[in-house]
């Protein structure tokens, strides 16, 4: 970076007191700290990549202190990047503040195939981090197969059900599949069934595989219980909120069986639950239903999850989860987003399929196009029904899509946190709260990381200094709990 970008960002994070997922801050006035192997991994880990900022000190209210040696800083931070594998080449920028010197060092972030980036003198396994907010967490035994996996092209939809024989197969829905597909290629019905099974990722040495067991299973759940739905409707805006008779969820189901009747079944579940309303069509002037959310985005979400979840013995214990709010719908996959695809790139790029033996076969049995058409309808469906696009958040370790049921005003978007960059998080939400706002609002209006961070990290900071007030003083956890600003 140039010298008037480094003393730009140096301010910036002087006054919002804070470091964020890419930069990371060092006081360095009386020597190199001896200790980076955890940022260097965690920013070398992300795309992003991310900046280690010397000469202001966190411990001081981000003040500046300076840096002791600027030639000896860069040759010992060079020493610790040497000592990582890959090697990091970071790039270092010096500037002044009021006559301290302060200096920049840019890590990039290594390409997808090269990682998980790790500290040498302790291995992979205890040397690779990962970035969450503005800490360095060691990975977990998950995301580091995660890496392995799709580096070795595995695929765990592929992986051999041991337990189970074709007897736990729906073998009318086998054989209807399997002559589908051999009227569709008459070459391939001169093969003997055995093999058809094979390469059709059915069976293999007469065991069925994972795709085949979720899609043509007559009881996948006998032999991976967790491997279901589980569904919720919360009377609040988030998990522990109670109704006034102290109900803690509405509607409780856990939905098991087979993708395709998974799918069924949660449609319906959602279709129980959503409200319905009475609108005029101002062409035709003819009245119609309209549920609270798009059908068609709900069921492209939960198909998603079925067929792109995380299938592998780390996530066989985590169930897809569906959790209606009062404001908003949650549908969480287990297992983050595959290979090189980002959160921007959905519905745009085309994605490395994680499953693609189970996705052809979901093909076939749930009208799933496999078209990468999914993100898009979410986005066209949410828009025709007038609300807010979906929310995608690639959460450490699952996935995770919110439709929201309400529409952000007018006066929310003049305080937009992604055009109003002068000022820092906690006077954004001071402005936002001049009239009373709920946590979920005020997370969805910053627009990063979840409710309970935003919480915790922001909203009862504010209240212990005096700037915010709750509502409801006597009962902080109401679910009718909100925020406002102290004059």
């Amino acid at each position: 970076m140039l010298e008037e970008n480094l003393v730009e960002l140096a301010n910036k994070v002087i006054k919002q007191k804070a470091e964020e997922q890419t930069i990371e801050v060092k006081s360095a006035n009386n020597g190199c700290p001896k200790r980076l192997y955890d940022t260097l991994s965690s920013f070398s880990n992300q795309d992003s990549g991310g900046i280690l900022l010397f000469g202001i000190d966190e411990t001081q209210n981000f003040k500046i202190v300076g840096v002791y040696d600027l030639q000896d800083l860069q040759k010992k931070v060079t020493e610790q990047c040497l000592q990582m594998e890959p090697p990091v080449r970071a790039v270092f920028t010096f500037a002044q503040i009021d006559g301290l010197n302060i200096c920049s060092a840019e890590i990039p972030g290594i390409d997808l195939s090269e990682r998980p980036c790790y500290y040498k003198g302790i291995g992979k396994v205890k040397g690779s981090y990962i970035r969450v907010g503005d800490a360095d967490l060691p990975m977990t035994d998950y995301e580091l197969y995660s890496f392995e996996a799709f580096r070795k092209h595995l695929h765990d939809d592929e992986r051999l059900v041991e337990r189970a024989n074709i007897k736990s197969l729906d073998l009318p829905s086998v054989e209807k599949y399997v002559l589908e597909k051999r009227i569709d290629r008459p070459k391939f019905a001169q093969l003997p069934i055995e093999i058809a099974y094979e390469m059709l990722n059915i069976l293999r040495d007469g065991v069925p595989t994972m795709a085949s067991l979720m899609n043509f299973g007559i009881y996948p759940q006998g032999y991976f219980p967790q491997l279901g739905i589980t569904a919720i409707v919360v009377p609040g805006t988030q998990i522990g909120d109670t109704d006034d008779n102290d109900v803690r969820f509405l509607d409780n189901k856990r939905i098991e069986g087979n993708l395709s009747s998974m799918l069924l079944e949660a449609t319906a579940f959602c279709l129980r639950n959503m409200k319905t309303k009475t609108i005029i069509d101002k062409k035709t002037g003819q009245r119609k239903d309209q549920t609270e959310y798009p059908i068609t985005a709900i069921r492209e979400a939960v198909l998603n999850a079925l067929v792109h979840r995380d299938y592998s013995i780390y996530t066989e214990g985590t169930p897809i989860q569906i959790i209606f709010f009062t404001n908003r719908l949650e549908i969480h996959s287990p297992g983050s987003l595959y290979g090189r695809m980002t959160v921007e790139q959905l519905g745009v790029a085309k994605p490395d399929l994680r499953n693609p033996a189970l996705a052809v076969m979901a093909e076939a049995l749930t009208d799933a196009e496999n078209r990468y058409s999914g993100i898009p309808t979410m986005r066209k469906e949410m828009k025709e029904f007038n609300l807010p696009e979906p929310i995608f958040e690639n959460r450490r370790n699952e996935f995770v899509v919110t439709f929201c049921n309400y529409n952000i005003n007018k006066e929310e978007q003049l305080y937009s946190i992604r055009t109003d960059k002068n000022y820092s998080i906690e006077e954004k939400i001071l402005s936002f709260c001049k009239e009373p706002k709920t946590r979920t609002e005020i997370a969805a209006y910053l627009g990063k990381k979840t409710v309970f961070y935003i919480t915790n990290k922001y909203i009862m900071p504010l209240i212990r200094e005096g700037k915010l007030q709750q509502t409801i003083p006597d009962k902080p956890k109401s679910r009718n709990q909100k925020y406002y600003t102290i004059k």
